[in-house]
This record gives structure tokens, sequence and C-alpha cells, in this order.
């Protein structure tokens, strides 16, 4: 039996590929299950200092599975599939590591929703996003969280009242996505990104990656405070006092990651 979630190492980088190309990788309650316990394993992994999101076939994600939504519409599965799909979102945003979306072909719906989700996105040229729930009757609410988050009010909105189709290099013009790639040089882009990121001390990832998140959901003077709290906490650090002495002495640091 083929797995739904293919796994690859590479020089410190967990890439996660979505394997169910026969459906365009649609996020099914098996996919999303494995994708939580695969970022839940990666967590706890020093080897794997950046995690990429990829997906196999012609589509990167299509979003849930429609097929499956409609097996069983009780509340109580439709509860059990979008909280799941909280639940992933929530612990791509939590790794303390950083989360790569790698997009060569179209994400739509909740798959708009990973991109957006993932700390960086890199697309291929012919990519294509959209959140096309309101034309089936089914609004993307849970996508529109992630999407209002990454991109400002007035785009997100036109996104989800048209659901039309944006290329790529408008999804990087509005911040979904950080750089427009040609298709074949797409894995190298994300490899050369991914190692670069996995260079730094892993700790001080952490930390930033974290404060982030946090001081976005607080008001400006209270996320200042955090945050130099935080810098306070980061500087005690071994990695940042070798990283200081390392930069005034001009040579390379030797991270301990702690």
């Amino acid at each position: 039996m083929t797995a739904i979630l293919l796994t690859e190492r590479t020089a410190g980088v967990l890439r996660l590929t979505l394997n169910r190309p026969q459906a365009r990788n649609a996020l099914s309650i098996e996919l999303m299950t494995a994708l939580v316990e695969a970022l839940g394993r990666a967590a706890e992994d020093r080897e794997a200092r950046v995690v990429v999101i990829a997906g196999a076939g012609p589509a990167f994600c299509a979003g849930h599975d429609l097929l499956e939504l409609r097996e069983d519409p009780r509340r109580e599965t439709y509860q059990r599939i979008f909280a799941l799909c909280s639940e992933l979102m929530l612990a791509i945003v939590r790794l303390p590591k950083p989360v790569i979306a790698e997009v060569h072909g179209v994400a739509t719906a909740a798959g708009c929703q990973l991109v957006a989700t993932c700390d960086l996105a890199v697309a291929a040229e012919e990519a294509r996003f959209a959140t096309p729930g309101v034309n089936i009757g089914l609004f993307c609410s849970t996508p529109m969280v992630a999407l209002s988050r990454a991109v400002g009010r007035k785009a997100a909105m036109e996104m989800l009242l048209t659901g039309e189709l944006i290329d790529a290099a408008t999804a990087r013009s509005l911040g979904l996505v950080n750089r427009v790639v040609p298709r074949e040089g797409l894995r190298e882009a994300v490899d050369g990104l991914a190692r670069q990121i996995a260079g730094k001390s892993a700790l001080t990832v952490k930390i930033g990656k974290e404060a982030f998140y946090r001081q976005a959901e607080l008001d400006l003077a209270s996320a200042y405070r955090y945050a130099a709290e935080i810098m306070t906490t980061n500087m005690l650090a071994e990695d940042a006092g070798e990283g200081i002495d390392a930069f005034l002495a001009k040579r390379a640091p030797v991270w301990q990651d702690r």
C-alpha cells in the first residue's frame, strides 16, 4: 500500500510530501492525521531543523476531500474534520521549526490555507491559488483565518467572495508567497532556502518563530514589552554569546543550539 505522506531527509531538512495525486492531494482525515503526527515527531527530532511541505502529482493541494465530506453528512463528522484541520494548522504554527510550503500547482481552499499557514512559501510560476468554497455554497471560513493573517483584508475578502484563482505573481504581490521561480528550479530554490535557515542556531530560530506569532496577537505596547523580554532571554543563551563573539572575531559561529 502506498503511503499517503512521504518523508525525505537531507542535511537538516525534513520534506513531507502529500501523496494523494489522484485526489489532487485533498486533505482527507487520514492525510491530515498523518501530517499532524509527522509534525509532532519533527518537533522532537533534533536532526530536522526545517520542514518542507510539498505535493505529489499535478496539484499541491485541492483542499478538503469533498467526497469524504459527503460520505457521512452529520454534524459530528463535520465538527471532527474541521477541528482536525484546525489542529493541523496550529501544529504548523506551533512547531518550533520553520515550515516552508513548496507549491508547484494549484492550492485551493484548505490547500490555500495550508500555504498561508506555513511560515514561508515558494511557488512555481504556474502555481495558482484560490478559496473557491463560495462557488459550491461552502464559504472558506477556516481558510479565511490563515488567509486574512497572511494578506491584507481587502485582498482576502476578494479571494473569499469571488472564489477566483490568482496566479503566483499576484500571490507574491499580496504576501501569500515569498518567492516565485520557474517550475524546473522550484526544488532547488526551496532546498537552498531551507539549507540557509537550517544553518542558523536552532534555539534562536525556535525563539524567534514563537515570538513572531505571539507578538502579532498583542497590542503595540504589549508587543514591545514582550519582545524586550524575549530579547533579554535570548541574549542569555549560549548561542547568542557565541554568535556575537564570532561576529566580532570575524569567524563563523559554532552553534550549540542552547
